[in-house]
């Protein structure tokens, strides 16, 4: 389906969860030899979309699109073609850890500031004895991408969980994709800081409320900024409408 104009997959978890493992598989008997993209997109993403082409372009050829937040879930609704579930970056994150540490998948973080990285992943292991973490690298690598790819293929991912924010993450893994030596990317935006414990998320009831960027705004007063493309977006949806 479209939102303004902007691709969005109607997937639910479970769904979605099938379908990377699809893809690893195919990767693993290279069925594909080209990293696969997976985007968790947003209300603040789509509008960002409708006035970046170049992120709309990345969006459109994406392999799989997830529908993250309320805000986007709202919008469906508005259109009359009603999304089944949110599939946010940090849930998808951890879901795919634990069927990683099952399926002894390969994975990779990066992003991040300096150390959130390593902390995520001590955190992961944690949870998930199992899972096999084979590298970490935080986001400030700008000028020595060839160092971060070479580092990535040497470790041979089947997951590449990338934070650098949307749509920077987007940006990069499609401008790489074809050097990564990995299976399946995944933008994840915050979702390292969440993990290891530096932020933390909104309370079950503030996210049935669709309010968890009003917690993360209260949490982070220099979102401001970012935090103003929600009413902008719902705005342009009802004119929509």
């Amino acid at each position: 389906m479209r939102i303004l104009g902007i691709r969005v997959d109607n997937i639910d978890m479970a769904s979605c969860l099938a379908q990377i493992s699809r893809l690893i598989d195919d990767y693993k008997i290279k069925k594909n030899n080209v990293i696969a993209q997976v985007i968790t997109l947003n209300a603040e993403g789509i509008y960002l979309a409708t006035t970046d082409s170049e992120f709309a372009a990345i969006v459109e050829d994406a392999d799989l699109v997830t529908p993250d937040g309320r805000g986007v879930l709202w919008a469906a609704g508005k259109q009359g073609q009603p999304l089944s579930e949110r599939v946010t970056g940090i849930d998808l994150l951890e879901q795919l850890a634990s069927l990683a540490a099952k399926n002894s998948w390969r994975v990779y973080l990066l992003g991040s500031a300096d150390g959130v990285a390593i902390e995520a992943a001590e955190q992961l292991k944690m949870r998930y004895p199992k899972l096999r973490i084979v590298g970490t690298h935080n986001g400030y690598f700008r000028g020595h991408d060839n160092e971060v790819i070479a580092d990535i293929a040497d470790k041979r991912p089947d997951l590449l969980f990338v934070a650098l924010g949307m749509p920077m993450q987007e940006k990069w893994i499609a401008n790489f994709r074809r050097q990564i030596n990995a299976a399946v990317a995944v933008g994840v935006g915050g979702s390292f800081d969440v993990v290891a414990g530096r932020i933390k998320r909104a309370p079950l009831f503030w996210q049935k409320l669709g309010l968890e960027w009003l917690w993360r705004l209260l949490k982070e007063p220099s979102r401001i900024g970012r935090a103003m493309a929600l009413p902008c977006f719902m705005i342009k949806i009802l004119k929509n409408k």
